[in-house]
């Protein structure tokens, strides 16, 4: 058929009405295309030119660069004083009230001091804010990653390598040496926290930012959910007053458990009551706020009042003297003076900061994107990982440790009416306050009333078991991704928990893309749409034509199961139509020596669609070649009026594979494509493809596939286009067996 004009014609109709689009255009194949209809744009740029032109330098350039690295350039300049300075203000003394004791809890998980909390929630918060592109995130400590830091450090700095004789009398114990176990534990989180650093600033120079994708929401959700029972039960021992190791590992949590209540007899009265009363408290705050937050002006500060108020019962109660009941301990004032870390630790824990770098950054990315889909603007995850990079590297020379955005703190400082991250300066400024002037007065404060602050905001981290039924409902392999991540984490540690989460979800991606959807599509009529026959009544099959589906890539993963799947959808095995003809033929000889007489054959097929058999007879003595998988040889010397029926297994003369969903195929997809249209061809079967992108096609091209007896012609644009060209093939083809 010669090419023509498409003509496409739309109906003018009433505001209301249906639009009609019609198409008169010939049957469209690849080899038509390339020569005739699409040709391409030729390149006017050398590698060389695009070189020059990707490092070329310009004062337009360097100021982009400028504004990117440091987006406070891009707002700062136009902030409008008048509407944004007070409701930031108010925001971030509110966030600071926060950040205040959050840092000192937090540095209970980190196994360090609680002033390095302190340390940490100034430095990278005020860093933040020249460097980050969200303008409600509160960056400092957070529980997950603060865990993470302490089980590090407790694996490399155990409590065992510091142990010190004490005799007295003839009694001898032993003790810590608590300064120089500190002091390493200390050591080992900077280090780390540096190590983390590097990492997340290379990953953002590195336009690495897209990482996150692949740590899916159910992952982190379940991955989160474990670090809150971890947390939880580190929180134990100071819950109750009790003294226990800290373990770090495998089992970690099992061990940590099984040691608590083995001390459950030594648990401290005063604590335990005090710790009680503080969470009570604390829960009652966080029910306030919740229910009556559009009413109050800022979130009642519970934590800070539970700070103040259990400092105050300590100290003047005497608490730590008389009952034992254990309190933070000596704050010292000031700053420390930058100091390089010890690199010699290093080795040991490069596996660890991969961990928290990728944990620290999802954490961070995720709410930040959450808030800008809530207020209108974007954040660039690829600045976000700088961002974290240079807060975590640059902080790490002043002793802080790894930080990432709180969501409890990030809401405050959004609810509170923050517009920017000036609110986040703020805050970080009332933390230098406490730091430079009065951290001595909360020497007293008791370490259960910081468990209990701890315990208390994980409770948003435990409604996340609510997502399972939800995902029982939605996706059985998203809820399994979910289980996976909470179990490995939980009994694994977050460190290998992690890993196995991120391995669990590869491996479901492979799954997926292993077990696709595979169908048969017909027609519906007077459209040209095509819809799987077993879903819908309308969709019909052509005689003779099977049309195959499948909504996967074909690679080396999956390239044998999607053959097999075509012969089993189709109902067309070529191995076993070769079989059934090699024997059907030996049979025929046999019985052709036997009888000593030459044999008349008939073919017969049933038509699968209207159940009707067709008989096909020779008209000559020479035997016609019959095809479609039967004898394809001719035989002479037929003479005799015997004559034999050879049933055909299959009516089926075409086979249009659809790659509409295939997005990409490579060396073994190809390979394993050209040896099933062999093997049809074999048996008369021909198999066209149908709706394949342009970019599938040009990795086809790369891998020579269309060379030999494979051309462009065999590749049609659309579905309908490989269907009529299969009728009208089949109609030459039978018209022209009639005339012979």
């Amino acid at each position: 058929m010669e090419p023509q004009d498409v003509s496409v014609q739309e109906d003018a109709v009433d505001p209301g009405s249906q639009l009609m689009l019609r198409v008169d255009r010939p049957v469209y194949d690849e080899a038509f295309l390339r020569t005739q209809l699409l040709h391409r744009k030729e390149e006017s740029s050398t590698c060389c030119q695009k070189l020059k032109d990707k490092f070329r330098c310009s004062s337009a350039r360097a100021k982009a660069v400028a504004l990117s690295f440091l987006p406070i350039l891009t707002w700062l300049p136009s902030y409008p004083v008048k509407q944004y300075l007070f409701s930031d203000v108010i925001s971030g003394l509110s966030t600071g009230v926060v950040q205040l004791p959050q840092g000192l809890a937090y540095a209970l998980l980190a196994a360090v001091p609680p002033v390095y909390g302190l340390y940490s929630s100034f430095y990278p918060v005020l860093l933040y804010t020249f460097f980050g592109t969200s303008r409600h995130i509160s960056m400092g400590t957070f529980a997950v990653v603060s865990l993470m830091i302490g089980g590090v450090a407790v694996r490399e700095a155990p409590e065992n390598l510091f142990l010190l004789p004490h005799i007295n009398g003839s009694n001898s114990s032993v003790v810590y040496d608590e300064e120089a176990l500190q002091a390493r534990r200390v050591q080992v989180a900077v280090v780390l926290t540096t190590m983390v650093g590097i990492i997340q600033f290379v990953f953002g120079l590195l336009r690495f930012g897209f990482v996150a994708i692949y740590l899916t929401e159910p992952l982190v959700r379940g991955f989160t959910t474990a670090a809150a029972v971890h947390v939880v039960i580190s929180q134990l021992k100071y819950l109750l007053g009790v003294k226990t190791k800290r373990f770090s590992g495998p089992l970690s949590a099992l061990y940590s458990v099984t040691a608590v209540f083995s001390e459950i007899a030594n648990t401290n009265v005063p604590t335990v009551l005090l710790g009680l009363a503080c969470m009570v408290f604390l829960y009652g705050i966080k029910v306030l706020n919740e229910r009556f937050k559009k009413k109050l002006p800022v979130p009642i500060p519970g934590e800070i009042m539970v700070v103040i108020v259990s400092t105050g019962v300590s100290y003047g109660l005497s608490l730590a003297q008389k009952h034992g009941v254990g309190i933070v301990g000596e704050i010292p004032s000031g700053l420390h003076a930058p100091a390089v870390p010890d690199f010699s630790l290093l080795p040991n824990l490069i596996p660890d900061a991969f961990a928290v770098a990728i944990v620290g950054f999802s954490m961070g990315i995720s709410l930040a994107k959450t808030f800008a889909l809530k207020h209108g603007y974007s954040v660039d995850g690829n600045q976000e990982l700088i961002a974290l990079g240079v807060c975590n590297f640059t902080g790490s020379f002043f002793h802080t440790f790894a930080i990432t955005c709180s969501m409890s703190r990030s809401l405050v400082q959004e609810s509170t009416g923050g517009k920017t991250q000036i609110a986040g300066l703020l805050s970080s400024l009332v933390v230098l306050l406490v730091v430079l002037a009065v951290g001595f007065v909360f020497q007293p404060l008791p370490q259960t009333a910081l468990a209990a602050i701890i315990i208390v905001n994980l409770i948003g981290m435990f409604k996340q078991f609510r997502d399972i039924p939800s995902l029982w409902r939605t996706s059985k392999i998203e809820l399994a991704i979910w289980l996976v991540s909470f179990i490995a984490s939980v009994l694994l540690g977050l460190d290998y928990g992690l890993l196995a989460a991120i391995a669990f979800a590869i491996i479901t991606v492979i799954y997926r893309t292993q077990s696709p959807k595979t169908s048969i599509l017909g027609h519906v009529t007077n459209t040209g749409l095509y819809y799987d026959v077993d879903d819908y009544e309308e969709a019909s099959e052509y005689e003779g034509i099977k049309i195959f589906h499948s909504n996967s890539p074909i690679y080396f993963a999956n390239s044998d199961l999607y053959v097999n799947k075509v012969k089993e959808k189709t109902g067309v095995n070529p191995e076993g139509l070769q079989a059934a003809r090699k024997a059907r033929r030996k049979q025929k000889e046999k019985e052709n020596k036997e009888q000593n007489s030459p044999l008349k054959i008939c073919a017969k097929y049933k038509d699968q669609t209207e159940n009707v058999t067709h008989e096909v007879s020779p008209q000559s003595n020479e035997v016609q070649g019959v095809r479609n998988g039967e004898l394809e040889d001719k035989h002479g010397e037929s003479t005799s009026e015997e004559t034999v029926f050879l049933e055909l297994l299959s009516s089926v003369h075409s086979i249009i594979l659809d790659w509409t969903s295939a997005s990409f195929i490579d060396s073994v997809g190809a390979k394993a494509i050209k040896q099933v249209i062999r093997e049809y061809a074999a048996v008369d079967v021909r198999v066209v493809i149908a709706g394949c992108n342009r970019s599938v096609l040009e990795e086809l091209d790369a891998l020579q596939f269309f060379t030999g007896d494979f051309s462009t012609d065999m590749v049609f644009p659309t579905v309908h286009d490989a269907v009529l060209h299969c009728q009208n093939t089949r109609s030459r083809a039978h018209a022209a067996s009639t005339e012979a």
